[in-house]
């Protein structure tokens, strides 16, 4: 099938679903397009069952057909990546400088340890095909955050400033985090040879330090385009062309193409709004981005609900399923509580933010593009059905009951103590 076919196909389920939970779910988009995207899997195996529907061959054939690695972390989150980086006030990121720093990069190393050694000791129980190097594979993936769904309800709640920057900074950075650990655990192991912490560490460094250096050049250069030119539609494709191809070279010299892309954003969404854009360019490029952001979101949803169709799921499959949910909750749980226990003395912090960042640190896109830029075969498989489980409680589960969370907090604690 070709690249034609593919984008048509996965185009068109994304406008009919998201009118679907328009016209008569109305629930927030990412949510209401999982769920039918789940009821359309569903009944497709029900529908295979009997004999009827789309061919079971043909399906197989599209989901096969598509080069998710390519078409994931080449293309999809970079963008992704970028429109998130976009929104996010640059002042206010600084005044939270150390508790976003450090819940990044503490948390998503505490939660891919503490995940992949408890998913391994999971598998073995259950005699399912994943090492320890696969078990944390799926640690550093599942472990960064993606709130998108979940920040609106925040909005609209009315939490302090301070404690949603610190959601989405976090998020936005271990997002960046998490890919980078997460491709240095591929690279370290793809060889088979034994792995060597220094060579880890060196790997790492050049991946973070690398991609943030190359992300605030490539992001100056925008800027200084930028401010020359008054007319957004150019603008507007040159922060584009900005997203694509700064994540692209990146790639290409070996250096973490998502921070990159959060330091160019970052510096396009603030320096360069302020002092380089007409009302109307801000205007026209939020909405814009606001639009890309929520199509890829809802293709991401869609993939995963099409690529369960051709994993065979047995009865360890469903139990490892359920298992796996506390061990991630408990896991972001302890990536949590531990870095702010250790901020205590430093920063002001209250039990509240531990709750709301444990309950409301949703997985969705970035977990669901890393899962399926595996390499095919059972492990990948397994890996996919286990990401697939923590999204479908993630969105339905979390993001539908935070904002009841939120409100039973705020009857016993003013925002301030939330802070």
């Amino acid at each position: 099938m070709g690249i034609f076919e593919i984008i048509a196909v996965l185009v068109t389920f994304a406008g009919v679903f998201n009118y679907i939970n328009y016209r008569y779910i109305k629930l927030p988009s990412t949510v209401g397009v999982m769920l039918i995207s789940l009821i359309f899997s569903m009944g497709l195996m029900v529908l295979w069952g009997f004999g009827v529907g789309i061919e079971k061959q043909q399906m197989h054939l599209f989901i096969t057909s598509v080069d998710f690695e390519k078409v994931m972390l080449g293309a999809l989150l970079g963008l992704l990546l970028f429109a998130g980086a976009l929104h996010v006030d640059f002042n206010k990121l600084v005044a939270n400088k150390v508790e976003i720093v450090v819940l990044a990069l503490c948390g998503v190393l505490i939660s891919t340890f503490i995940v992949g050694t408890l998913t391994y000791y999971m598998s073995n129980a259950l005699d399912l095909p994943l090492t320890y190097p696969d078990c944390l594979l799926f640690g550093a993936l599942i472990s960064p955050t993606d709130p998108i769904a979940v920040l609106d309800i925040l909005k609209r709640l009315g939490i302090p400033e301070t404690l949603e920057i610190k959601i989405a900074g976090e998020s936005l950075f271990n997002d960046g985090i998490g890919v980078v650990v997460f491709v240095t655990i591929l690279e370290a192991t793809r060889g088979g040879s034994p792995v060597h912490p220094l060579a880890v560490l060196t790997l790492f460094a050049k991946e973070v330090l690398g991609g943030l250096l190359f992300g605030s050049a490539a992001g100056w250069i925008a800027y200084r385009m930028l401010k020359v030119v008054d007319d957004y539609k150019v603008e507007i494709l040159l922060t584009l062309a900005l997203a694509f191809g700064a994540y692209a070279f990146s790639s290409t010299i070996h250096i973490s193409g998502p921070l990159a892309i959060v330091a160019a954003g970052l510096l396009i969404g603030n320096h360069g709004r302020q002092f380089a854009m007409s009302e109307k360019t801000k205007q026209h490029l939020d909405d814009f981005w606001e639009l890309v952001d929520e199509i890829l979101n809802i293709i991401l949803f869609l993939l995963i609900g099409l690529e369960v169709l051709v994993i065979q799921i047995t009865g360890k499959y469903l139990l490892a399923m359920v298992l796996i949910i506390p061990v991630v909750l408990s896991a972001r749980f302890l990536s949590v509580v531990i870095p702010v226990t250790i901020m205590k003395p430093f920063r002001k912090f209250t039990d509240h933010v531990v709750k709301i960042l444990t309950w409301g640190g949703l997985r969705g896109g970035i977990s669901v593009a890393m899962a399926l830029s595996l390499p095919r075969g059972d492990k990948r498989d397994m890996i996919v059905t286990l990401t697939y489980a923590v999204v479908i409680f993630s969105v339905f589960v979390q993001g539908l009951t935070i904002s009841p969370l939120i409100r039973k907090l705020g009857q016993h604690t003013s925002p301030d103590e939330m802070q």
